[in-house]
């Protein structure tokens, strides 16, 4: 594909910062050898880890155990149709909670798994854990791994779970209180890690990277055989990761985006297709935002709308290497995708990408003309400016099992789909909110919010949280069996939700200056790798 998407093509409109990165990912060179054996490698160990997991012989604990460490170890997919069934066959039990024998623990790993995996365990398997005044018992408090198993079950509730609300807040509490007191173990690293990022929130890869990291340390669980199947499929991975980056070097946030969004083998060309589209969007964002006059911003939307390049004589000069970009671009994806007979799909990345244009010049002219909307018609545009209608369809290009019934449920705006772009269009507005009014931009959320209900700025950010987090419960809720569409749809929506969590930590920007949170992650992602 010739229209890379790179700082090259871009540097005559706009000037950018210096990359972080230099050319460390350009000369990156795959080692065909390395990787064939890291394969060979993995392929025995599979054998391995499948024996175990078929064992008919093995007790539930023990499987559900052994799932929840593939899955926390990252090698899970190599097992997927073994984990499903067993799944399936351990919730089709009605297993009997209230039974002593599943302390909390137990039954925080099974809920969560089950969860996970979209089935609808309820939450009264922890009533047995409250006592008469319905509050959790105080014995409970020194369980620190039951507690913290509740306190990461607690984070997929969903509305109306007012016992995963009360587990939430008293598991968080307690961890905070004994954490300092712990003795330096792995179990201290996964309590201190997780008060800082819940698992359910949290960016895949890198998870799956800490966990390989404590899992090492813990003599008491870890298995060898298991250890270096994870550490040998996290390098063998990592290559093929590097050797992406080799096309897309000048685009190194852009692309852990698209890792968030799926990391797996087979979404190789996906992930290269969405680094594209997201640094289209970042270069739009930055047009609307900072760039263009009113005047040259409707021309540019006009533009857009047609969608034809001769539209682009009547851009000014800066623009129209943009215009022509992002209309070759998407022609080369055209061409690539006819191949299998799926060209029809760029469509609708397209039309998405009219929509994200159509949204950042009403929010352009809101900006200029000093207009403070009512929240709610701030929030039905900021949605689709939130880019994650665009994101969402632009991830399904490379994707070979995305047909048109999987892009015609996306442009339904399904509610998983709207609570996501929430959470990134309020995560955001919270994180960039003194930045913006530092600029002069008196239509934030934050300000809408708190003229409409007379409120304080810190009394609106406090409400607009309670919408983040009910968005979240929307999300937990529709992920859930017979599921609305395929699971690896709404995964890539619950992926894309989880990178807002991570880069916006503590509601710092961690895109405009990826230094202060993205750079040790790209680092534990992209540089370091396992030794074996």
């Amino acid at each position: 594909m010739a229209a890379i998407i790179s700082e090259e093509i871009v540097r005559p409109i706009y000037k950018f910062s210096p990359s972080l990165w230099g050319d460390q990912f350009l000369n990156f060179t795959f080692d065909n050898e390395m990787a064939e054996n890291h394969y060979k490698t993995i392929e025995l160990l599979k054998d391995e880890v499948k024996t175990k997991l078929t064992n008919p012989d093995s007790k539930m604990v023990d499987i559900m155990n052994l799932i929840d460490t593939l899955e926390r170890l990252g090698v899970w997919y190599h097992f997927e149709f073994e984990i499903e069934q067993k799944l399936e066959y351990y919730f089709g039990l009605n297993t009997d909670y209230e039974d002593e024998a599943y302390d909390l623990n137990t039954v925080s790993v099974h809920f969560r798994l089950f969860r996970q995996h979209g089935f609808h365990i309820t939450s009264d398997v922890f009533s047995k854990f409250r006592g008469g005044n319905g509050k959790f018992k105080e014995s409970l408090e020194i369980d620190v791994r039951g507690l913290l198993s509740l306190y990461e079950a607690a984070h997929l509730r969903k509305h109306n779970e007012a016992i995963l609300e009360d587990a939430l807040v008293f598991t968080k509490n307690c961890l905070k209180s004994m954490a300092p007191n712990l003795k330096h173990s792995p179990l201290k690293k996964q309590v201190e890690h997780a008060l800082v990022q819940a698992l359910h929130f949290g960016y895949p890869r890198f998870e799956l990277y800490h966990y390989i990291c404590v899992y090492e340390e813990d003599e008491y669980l870890r298995d060898e055989s298991l250890l270096k199947f994870a550490k040998l499929d996290y390098n063998a991975l990592q290559m093929l990761h590097k050797k992406e980056l080799c096309e897309l070097s000048r685009l190194v946030e852009c692309y852990f985006w698209a890792v968030g969004t799926y990391h797996l083998p087979k979404y190789s060309r996906g992930r290269v297709m969405l680094t594209k589209n997201l640094k289209m969007l970042s270069v739009l964002d930055d047009t609307f935002d900072v760039y263009g006059t009113k005047e040259e911003l409707e021309a540019f939307t006009k533009a857009i709308q047609r969608w034809d390049i001769k539209e682009i004589d009547l851009l000014p000069e800066y623009m129209k290497p943009l215009y022509s970009t992002m209309l070759t671009l998407f022609e080369e994806f055209k061409e690539e995708l006819a191949a299998e007979g799926r060209s029809y799909v760029v469509q609708y990345a397209i039309n998405a990408f009219k929509q994200q244009v159509a949204s950042y010049n009403v929010e352009a002219k809101w900006f200029i003309e000093g207009y403070l909307p009512p929240f709610s018609e701030y929030l039905s545009n900021g949605q689709t400016t939130s880019t994650y209608h665009c994101v969402s369809n632009a991830s399904l290009l490379g994707v070979e099992f995305a047909t048109l019934d999987e892009f015609e449920w996306l442009n339904m705006m399904p509610r998983m789909l709207v609570a996501s772009q929430k959470i990134c269009r309020l995560v955001d507005d919270i994180s960039t909110y003194e930045i913006e009014k530092g600029r002069g931009q008196k239509s934030t959320g934050i300000d809408c919010y708190a003229k409409e209900n007379c409120l304080t700025v810190e009394e609106a950010m406090n409400k607009i949280v309670e919408i983040i987090t009910d968005s979240w419960k929307d999300i937990n809720e529709d992920f859930k069996k017979p599921f609305l569409c395929s699971k690896e749809i709404l995964l890539m929506i619950l992926n894309i939700t989880r990178i807002i969590d991570v880069a916006y930590k503590n509601y710092e920007d961690g895109y405009t200056e990826p230094e202060k949170v993205l750079e040790p992650l790209i680092i534990s992602l992209f540089v370091e790798s396992f030794k074996i």
